[in-house]
């Protein structure tokens, strides 16, 4: 009698412990699926925020070329072409790292950034008033790849504030919102252009 109640006391002892197991491996896989879901969220985030550094690069790299040609075309004021080179100097001298960026950093980069686009549309006004230049195909070429180039930053900024409200939305929700906390995942800001910067310089022949 006593050995069969030891037994019974066993087996209800070994099935606690099954129960116990596996109820922790439930939660264990469910933690670790959700941690991964959160990896993915924010590797897409990065690899958004990569395309617009691309697109930036590519348009720091066209504006001396489109200044020395607009310099050696027409007569241009020195101050608009300066007011570019600086915007362009200050720009690339402002860099965040993706990972581990703060409203406060973003904001300083893409004020940096606004002041190129702004400089930029104030030099597309400024040529307007020099018809020979229109006749210069170097000029012309520059001038739709610059315009093109605008146009991919503001799809890339999209892509990113789509990609950060996706993931932003996403470690909010329970139980992401306890993971995040444990592991380090946090808001990712929103890259906003300037204001009176959205629209690319148009291109008129």
């Amino acid at each position: 009698m006593k050995q069969t109640f030891l037994q019974t006391g066993i087996a209800s002892w070994l099935i606690g412990l099954i129960i116990v197991a596996v109820v922790a491996f439930i939660i264990l896989i469910f933690l670790i699926t959700a941690y991964k879901r959160l990896t993915r969220a924010r590797i897409k985030v990065d690899n958004s925020w990569s395309q617009i550094n691309v697109q930036l690069k590519m348009r720091a790299d066209l504006i001396p070329n489109f200044v020395n040609t607009v310099k050696r075309a027409a007569d241009l004021e020195q101050e608009t072409l300066t007011r570019v080179i600086e915007a362009r100097a200050k720009a690339t001298s402002v860099t965040v790292d993706p990972s581990n960026i703060t409203p406060e950093q973003l904001q300083q980069f893409q004020a940096a950034q606004g002041e190129v686009s702004s400089a930029l549309q104030r030099l597309m006004v400024v040529v307007e008033r020099y018809p020979e230049l229109k006749a210069v195909q170097n000029f012309r070429d520059l001038q739709v790849e610059l315009e093109g180039t605008e146009n991919r930053i503001a799809v890339a900024r999209n892509n990113f504030n789509d990609a950060a409200r996706e993931y932003n939305t996403f470690i909010k929700k329970f139980p992401n919102n306890f993971i995040a906390s444990l592991t380090k995942f946090s808001d990712r800001p929103y890259f906003e252009a300037a204001e009176g910067t959205e629209v690319a310089p148009k291109v008129e022949f």
